[in-house]
């Protein structure tokens, strides 16, 4: 069955209602688009999430790959402990990916029992949405060039189309950080820029990841992002799929860019 649903989607802790509060109705939008993805996921019966997550491990030129048997999703750095929730590794999967891909990048694999946030949020927003599923973490190498993280992808795709488990891909990541003057990482006018720039390219699917790859380095500095990478990986995965776009919610109320958005094939 191989891939049968992709997307980028925010990992803003705030859209757990528990940690949000207050806050949670603000992100109204991301939470419908997590729910329709969700409810997608649900109806395909996915097997396996990998999620592609800036902020495991950070390792300059080795990608890294949770291989954990059994991984606990844990956000008391943000002030809620929820009822304890594991999720199960694919060592079968994560064994193939590493054996087909280790000859041409440095994988680097990890056990880590306790998710970090880019990776926790969506997975326990999809764990109440879908129920059971394994999953495997990847976290792009931070030292490496965007074409590369893209040739990884590709790599990774011809993996899942070979296999019979029935996956998804969710590249978890932001937008600039930097849209307003509250925003956490200050305000700069190359955000919004950034942000609409990427927007516009992945409207149109034949030229996305050409486009993406030869962005301005210093526009991509400046904006404060931290989806980048995710995305090339998962776009380089896509490479053989005949997607369609589809913005499911961008909203900056809180001087972030959480744009959800679904690969539609």
């Amino acid at each position: 069955m191989s891939l049968l649903n992709a997307a980028l989607l925010p990992h803003s802790p705030l859209l757990i209602p528990e940690i949000g509060q207050a806050n949670y109705d603000f992100l109204a939008k991301t939470i419908d688009a997590y729910k329709k993805i969700g409810e997608e996921l649900r109806n395909t019966e996915i097997e396996t999430i990998i999620i592609i997550s800036p902020h495991g491990k950070p390792q300059n030129n080795s990608f890294t790959m949770n291989v954990a048997p059994e991984m606990e999703i844990n956000l008391q750095d943000f002030g809620f402990i929820p009822p304890k929730t594991v999720l199960s590794g694919d060592a079968l999967l994560a064994d193939q990916i590493k054996n087909e891909l280790r000859s041409d990048y440095e994988i680097q694999l990890i056990s880590e029992n306790i998710l970090d946030h880019g990776s926790a949020v969506p997975l326990y927003l999809m764990k109440n949405l879908i129920g059971e599923f394994k999953t495997i973490i990847i976290s792009p190498a931070s030292g490496l060039e965007l074409e590369t993280l893209s040739e990884f992808g590709k790599k990774l795709g011809n993996v899942i189309k070979n296999n019979n488990k029935k996956i998804a891909i969710i590249a978890s990541g932001d937008l600039s950080h930097r849209l307003k003057k509250k925003s956490p990482g200050g305000y700069s006018p190359k955000g919004a820029k950034f942000d609409n720039k990427l927007i516009e390219y992945l409207n149109e699917p034949r030229t996305a990841l050409n486009n993406i790859l030869k962005m301005d380095a210093n526009l991509i500095n400046d904006a404060g992002e931290c989806g980048l990478k995710p995305l090339v990986v998962a776009l380089g995965a896509l490479e053989e799929k005949n997607w369609e776009p589809e913005v499911l919610a961008y909203q900056t109320d809180f001087g972030i860019g959480y744009l959800s958005f679904k690969f539609e094939f």
